[in-house]
């Protein structure tokens, strides 16, 4: 009897914690939330990166630029494909109406008025500058890209600790931690490459 018992004791006991383990575990990201704010946005600025880095790769002969641009082209389009990824399997709109970029970081798009010739998030190129780039050859078109990419990873190294901060999702949280370290590396690396062409970061 007394085994029978403790038995049933240990049975309601393990259903208890399977319960509270249940309970305990995250639930799907909210449409409003950090997590699909931070897929969405990044998502959009890492297209913007892939663009320019086609563009550059087509108006330069240069090696080390050409494999800096693939390398983040690259990069960039597979975690973009791994936030769309996370976005259709939380059945979540890749597009929010009515929501201003970065406005999950509750900071108004970290002081960005909104578009500003097509750059919707700090450190995005403005359609102006995307032309110059795509009229741009040689040494220019190399300065050019390694200052639009150098403003863009600042933009995207901000917003991708954003959600190291306020992500609760935890494969989510790892991937903005591993932007932002591969993101100063990068930074650092072009600032490098704009020093042995005479130029400089912008700001």
């Amino acid at each position: 009897m007394t085994a029978v018992v403790l038995a049933l004791l240990f049975a309601g006991g393990a259903v208890t914690v399977a319960s509270a383990q249940r309970e305990e575990a995250p639930s799907t990201p909210a449409s409003h939330s950090a997590d699909a704010g931070f897929a969405r946005d990044m998502s959009v600025h890492h297209q913007q990166a892939v663009e320019m880095s086609f563009i550059v790769r087509d108006r330069t002969t240069d090696e080390e630029v050409r494999r800096l641009a693939y390398d983040i082209a690259n990069t960039q389009a597979n975690q973009r494909g791994m936030m769309l990824g996370w976005l259709d399997m939380w059945a979540l709109p890749k597009v929010e109406s009515g929501t201003e970029p970065m406005a999950w970081m509750d900071m108004g798009g970290h002081g960005h008025a909104g578009p500003s010739d097509g750059a919707l998030m700090p450190g995005m190129a403005t359609r102006t500058e995307l032309d110059r780039l795509r009229k741009a050859d040689g040494k220019a078109a190399e300065i050019l890209y390694l200052q639009l990419m150098t403003d863009h990873h600042v933009g995207g190294v901000h917003m991708a600790r954003g959600c190291v901060e306020k992500c609760s999702v935890e494969v989510e949280r790892n991937l903005a931690q591993g932007m932002v370290d591969a993101q100063e590396s990068e930074i650092s690396l072009m600032a490098h490459l704009l020093a042995k062409r005479g130029a400089k970061p912008r700001a």
